[in-house]
C-alpha cells in the first residue's frame, strides 16, 4: 500500500493555514512522523480510504 493522502478520510482543508492537511498527523510521535515524511514507511497507520463526505453522511 502506498501513501495517497488525497484519498484519505482524514485529509481535510485547514482554514487557518489555507491548505490541506492530515487531521491525524498530531497523533504520530516524533519517530513515526520522521519515518512517514522521509517515505521510509509506505503505509500510514491512520489511512482510511474513501470520500470523507460520504463516510460522515453514513454515520448520520
Amino acid at each position: 500500500m502506498t501513501i495517497c493522502c488525497e484519498d484519505c478520510v482524514y485529509y481535510d482543508y485547514d482554514e487557518e493555514y489555507d491548505e490541506y492537511a492530515c487531521e491525524r498527523a498530531p497523533d504520530l510521535d516524533e519517530d513515526e512522523m520522521a519515518s512517514f515524511l522521509e517515505r521510509r514507511r509506505t503505509a500510514c497507520p491512520f489511512y482510511r480510504p474513501g470520500n470523507a463526505d460520504y463516510y460522515l453522511s453514513g454515520k448520520q
